[in-house]
């Protein structure tokens, strides 16, 4: 793999507009050598045209850095060999870093000159980066410093309530930023012995572990989101922070900085990483700079990056380490092996068993349904009289798992589209690091799933009762029922089997939809949702379920469901579920976060909801004025809806853009397809048109229809899931963001002053 290709692959994504511009500084050079090939030039030009050095030396006092160590004297007596001089120059209150180009006479000279001012520009900018988030987790370490002390008081105070003297506790006390701090001061060869050895003295005073009277100034941070805490702040009742002594505390309190410390050492990892492959990739530049131009600049340039900060800067390695010892001795209980796979988590190995798997789910589900198709057209079972008595009543039993197969794999797809155009999916729904599921594990899932439905829908295809016994087989005509248990066990198993982290995840999101706005509305939990109200027809099956096994005659295959006003009425009140979680979800948003945007948000949703119910009641009632009805508020929440997707949701339709009604950043590099799902957007938000207007197409069952439209739609999220999540990476990557906040488990009383 080249390494332009290998380096974009192991950009952090949301970093990737912080990292050297690889691609640009290789077409520059492509110019040097478009040029030379051009002219044909040998290798050196003529000793004659090479112009004197006297004019550079007549500026060396702006060439030479001021601490004499970045740059060339042009004073040596080797100058001549080096084509550059590379200084630093204070401006604006920053340092930087420029390069001189000395051989601007040279024919083509124009073409470097114009190479190296960029390879400053994007040199400057991954230092400054870099710095500044070297900064921030040297803050970041500081602020788990205090963590530590109190957690340490607090771990001394539960195990032994009379406190420990500091002189038999001194080696718990494990200091991060000072400890970097001290030692990269001992780097310092300006700092005389006698300031070293007093720095070392007083951070050797800050080892020593706080005295057991910090918890007096400190306070339980309640982070944790519950019903409860939620009522409690709507009825402004005072919070319990205080200190409880306890070993379920200290248990919630370590778990907590247990978190904390994973999240933080991935960030300096990250970081570890970034100022490596940076440098890397200045050293792959110039060396392709020496070998088109003949020169020999490479040394004299990675000279001055190795002596930058970027090149030269120990804190994040050295914080690694301090993070290492803290973590292994106070969260693995010295265990090494135990701390550093916490620490470092083995990413998911791709299985070649899950790869045969699926294929083999994927070759036994299209073997039935060309079996299914081949029984129906040879028995020519679609001419039967039970036909009608089929679709009302076992069709919409086993159009449930086609709801659920075709979701889970449309995300599966997004799945497989999010990693090739590098979306950050798994950072921005927040897996557990390793847990999240490939395209190729929710492909499983979603083919097993569908090779048990195609199964027993072959098992009591028969449309016509048996003629001797005038009845149908009891125990095929509850598959369906058996299948949905089946499912619902599996979902809720514990045992640490089928992507239980997986299914735990997908269980507590939706716990928290349901319950909303009892909990913090969180991006995973409202994605949910979204997904959930675009399976109404789903919810109506399960609905269907219980009144066909709970009160039909489902050993005749006989039901009374649609002509039973208890179940019309729960059919509004199914189909409204999902839209009204949404609406309280942007409520508590808008009352939590004071925006304005989702307030709007939730209007959206509650126009949606009477759109809905007007077209349930005209489905069950008929009739003209509610047809009128209908049509009109189903035309207000599609136009709304279809607004919001595309501005909001997709952040597109921008017309001051530099890509004209699209976004001024796209993953996908062809514009046409961002125009081709809006049209297709538009197009499936209307498709509950044919629920108003009844339309006739090839003749097909209504209970037909009413799947192809609940299809479309699930089509249509599964598009939309794509460009939402789209927009939401590029907002972190234009803000940098590529870590969660990990709530810490103490608040200092000094903080809340601040």
């Amino acid at each position: 793999m080249k390494f332009g290709k290998e380096f974009a692959a192991q950009m952090v994504p949301e970093w990737q507009g912080a990292y050297m511009d690889y691609d640009y500084l290789k077409t520059l050079l492509k110019d040097i050598q478009s040029f030379n090939q051009r002219t044909k030039q040998q290798q050196s030009v003529p000793h004659g045209l090479k112009r004197s050095l006297s004019m550079y030396r007549a500026f060396s006092g702006l060439l030479v850095h001021r601490h004499g160590q970045h740059s060339i004297d042009p004073t040596s007596p080797d100058v001549e060999e080096h084509p550059i001089f590379v200084n630093s120059v204070n401006r604006n209150g920053s340092e930087k870093y420029e390069t001189t180009f000395l051989m601007q006479g040279d024919e083509g000279g124009e073409y470097e000159l114009v190479y190296f001012r960029r390879l400053d520009d994007e040199f400057n900018k991954v230092d400054k980066f870099y710095k500044s988030k070297v900064a921030e987790v040297m803050q970041e370490a500081e602020t788990l410093n205090k963590q530590m002390d109190a957690f340490i008081a607090f771990r001394i105070k539960v195990e032994n309530p009379q406190g420990w003297p500091w002189q038999d506790r001194s080696h718990d006390m494990t200091r991060l930023a000072s400890a970097v701090a001290a030692s990269t001061a001992m780097l310092a060869a300006s700092i005389p012995a006698g300031a070293r050895a007093s720095s070392m003295a007083n951070k050797l005073k800050e080892h020593r572990p706080a005295p057991l009277h910090i918890l007096d100034r400190v306070k339980m941070n309640n982070t944790l989101a519950t019903p409860g805490s939620t009522i409690k702040v709507f009825l402004n009742a005072p919070k319990q922070s205080d200190l409880k002594f306890n070993r379920e505390n200290l248990t919630r309190v370590e778990n907590k900085l247990k978190r904390a410390f994973v999240e933080f050492y991935r960030k300096l990892l990250l970081l570890k990483s970034y100022s490596f492959l940076n440098t890397l990739a200045f050293s792959k530049i110039m060396k392709k700079y020496d070998k088109i131009s003949s020169r020999d600049a490479s040394k004299s340039y990675m000279n001055m990056v190795d002596g930058s900060y970027l090149g030269s800067s120990e804190e994040a390695t050295k914080l690694m380490e301090r993070v290492e010892a803290t973590f292994i001795k106070h969260f693995a209980n010295s265990n090494r092996s135990k701390g550093m796979n916490i620490l470092r988590p083995k990413a998911r190995k791709q299985r070649h068993t899950t790869t045969f798997y699926t294929g083999f789910f994927a070759g036994c589900g299209f073997a039935l349904i060309v079996a299914l198709i081949l029984i129906i057209r040879a028995r020519h079972i679609l001419g039967h009289d039970g036909t009608d008595q089929y679709m009302e009543t076992m069709f919409p039993l086993y159009s449930l798992f086609g709801f659920i197969v075709l979701h889970t794999v449309l995300y599966a797809i997004n799945v497989y589209f999010w990693r090739r155009y590098r979306v950050n999916y798994a950072f921005i729904f927040g897996f557990k690091q390793g847990t999240e599921l490939g395209y190729r594990e929710v492909l499983l899932v979603s083919f097993g799933l569908a090779v048990m439905a195609l199964a027993s829908v072959l098992s009591n295809l028969d449309m016509e009762m048996d003629p001797k016994t005038m009845d149908y087989k009891a125990f095929t005509e509850i598959v369906p029922l058996i299948l949905v248990v089946v499912v619902i066990v599996i979902l809720f198993l514990p045992f640490n089997i089928l992507y239980r982290s997986s299914r735990f995840f997908f269980l507590n999101c939706l716990f928290h939809s349901i319950l909303a706005p009892l909990y913090k509305v969180r991006l995973p939990d409202f994605f949910l949702a979204d997904q959930l109200t675009s399976q109404i027809q789903a919810f109506r099956s399960l609905e269907f379920y219980i009144c066909y096994y709970g009160w039909g005659d489902f050993r005749h295959r006989k039901n009374s469901c649609n002509s039973n006003d208890v179940f019309n009425t729960f059919s509004y009140i199914v189909a409204v579920i999902p839209f009204w979680s949404r609406m309280l979800q942007c409520l508590r948003r808008f009352f939590e976060e004071k925006d304005t945007l989702q307030g709007y948000n939730a209007g959206k949703y509650f126009i949606t909801i009477v759109a809905l119910c007007l077209r349930t009641a005209y489905s069950l009632n008929r009739g003209l004025s509610w047809e009128i009805l209908a049509l009109i508020f189903s035309v207000a929440a599609a136009v709304v809806c279809t607004y919001w997707d595309l501005v909001y949701d997709w952040g597109l339709l921008q017309r001051h853009s530099r890509n004209r009604w699209l976004r001024d950043k796209l993953l996908i590099q062809r514009k046409s397809v961002y125009f081709g799902a809006m049209v297709l957007n538009v197009l499936l938000r209307f498709a509950w048109l044919q629920t108003v207007f009844n339309f006739k197409l090839f003749d097909l069952h209504r209970q037909n229809m009413i799947t192809i439209v609940a299809s479309l739609e699930i089509i249509r999220r599964g598009m939309w899931n794509f460009f939402r999540l789209e927009n939401e990476h590029l907002n972190n990557a234009e803000n940098y963001r590529a870590f969660k906040s990990v709530p810490l488990p103490f608040n200092y009383e000094e903080d809340e002053d601040e």
